[in-house]
């Protein structure tokens, strides 16, 4: 038997690949997708090939995830529950496929995954992988070998595998978009966070005293240049999460509704994703009429909740971002925003389509109805609502 495993150099996936030898007597075959993380590359495949992998791929899938993944959240303004920018649930269905490419390359008779049953990423790998390939087997070594984490140390020490990670005190999974912290001293939600726990972040009260202003410019909702530099998405995210990080900018401490039935307390370091959504909602002010923003407004939070809950093939995802792509057509421009001590404030914006018109807004020298259009524009406005209150009040 031949799997094809998603590995990501930790204790359980090195675990998985011991326990599938032994189980299944298989051949694995590891796969690592650079989506952002830092790692060691060369030392996660030395890591996989030790404990018995006898292949190994490392795919750079960066520029993909960028394009294909962080920026229809960026057009989409995507937080999940309004707080989370979805960095983790963005990147397994990517991951998923890519592993599932490499399955049909090597002649795969199952891929395997070290998602728990306690977690999301169990339900995005999934449900990716089936809408797929949905006649390939999935084998989930952490559902169903019953280990603890202490189990999984000591079951590789009885075998002479070197075990990745035993000292860390906090889980993390981090790539291009955000740095999510588990465990720990954060399960107990009435503590703050330990200044230990972050590595992207300064505290925001250890941050420069001089604000900094950028310039974010668009171009049909993506984010392209930042003070006029023209850069590519991988170079423009990772530039936004230094600057951000350095002023404390990015740090999220939220209870969260797990898709798996609980409540978690999830802690995030996303600093480009906090700059970057806010100064796009900004700029969709400007350029959209006031039915769109609000229609936009209204779905944004379905299409957070899709993503989260791993359904990232469900036709009403595909759906809502059309709809979000035809109207970030016109999101052209550049914000200013200035960043200081943990916050962001947009303090400028502007756009070949702003629908703003300063002749007609300004009360110094813009345009004004005459008394006897105001007087009918406001009779005609409220005529249901006053019509609804003589109604009632009559009956009363």
């Amino acid at each position: 038997m031949r799997v094809v495993l998603a590995y990501s150099g930790g204790l359980d996936t090195t675990t998985c690949i011991v326990w599938l030898k032994e189980k299944y007597q298989a051949e694995v075959i590891t796969v690592t997708v650079d989506v952002g993380q830092e790692e060691d590359f060369e030392d996660v495949e030395r890591r996989a090939l030790k404990a018995g992998a006898s292949q190994h791929y490392t795919i750079d899938a960066k520029e993909d995830f960028a394009r294909g993944y962080i920026f229809p959240a960026i057009k989409m303004n995507a937080l999940y529950e309004g707080s989370y920018p979805l960095s983790t649930a963005l990147a397994r269905p990517l991951i998923a496929e890519k592993v599932l490419r490499v399955a049909k390359k090597v002649g795969a008779d199952a891929i395997a995954h070290g998602s728990t049953s306690k977690g999301n990423d169990q339900v995005r790998f999934d449900l990716t992988i089936r809408a797929l390939d949905p006649d390939i087997k999935i084998i989930t070594p952490a559902r169903s070998w019953g280990m603890t984490r202490k189990d999984e140390i000591e079951y590789l020490r009885a075998r002479g595998i070197e075990v990745p990670n035993v000292n860390k005190k906090y889980s993390v999974d981090d790539n291009l978009w955000g740095r999510s912290i588990e465990g720990g001293e954060l399960d107990d939600p009435s503590h703050p966070p330990p200044e230990e726990a972050f590595k992207w972040t300064v505290s925001p009260e250890k941050a420069p005293d001089n604000p900094l202003t950028l310039e974010i410019e668009f171009s049909q909702g993506i984010p392209v240049a930042i003070n006029g530099e023209k850069m590519d998405p991988v170079k423009l995210i990772n530039t936004l999460n230094i600057i951000g990080g350095s002023h404390g900018v990015g740090r999220i401490d939220h209870i969260e509704n797990r898709l798996v039935g609980f409540k978690s307390r999830e802690v995030y370091e996303a600093p480009a994703a906090t700059i970057l959504i806010k100064a796009h909602e900004d700029l969709e002010k400007a350029v959209l009429t006031p039915r769109e923003l609000r229609i936009k407004r209204m779905v944004e939070p379905i299409w957070s909740d899709l993503v989260y809950n791993g359904l990232w093939f469900e036709p009403a995802r595909r759906a809502i971002e059309a709809l979000g792509d035809e109207m970030n057509r016109w999101v052209t421009g550049s914000v200013g925003v200035r960043i200081y001590k943990g916050s962001v404030t947009v303090i400028s914006r502007k756009s070949p389509y702003m629908i703003y018109s300063q002749n007609i807004a300004s009360y110094d020298v813009g345009w004004y109805p005459s008394e006897e259009k105001a007087i009918g524009f406001i009779e005609i406005w409220g005529m249901h609502s006053l019509s609804a209150l003589r109604v009632r009040r009559n009956a009363l």
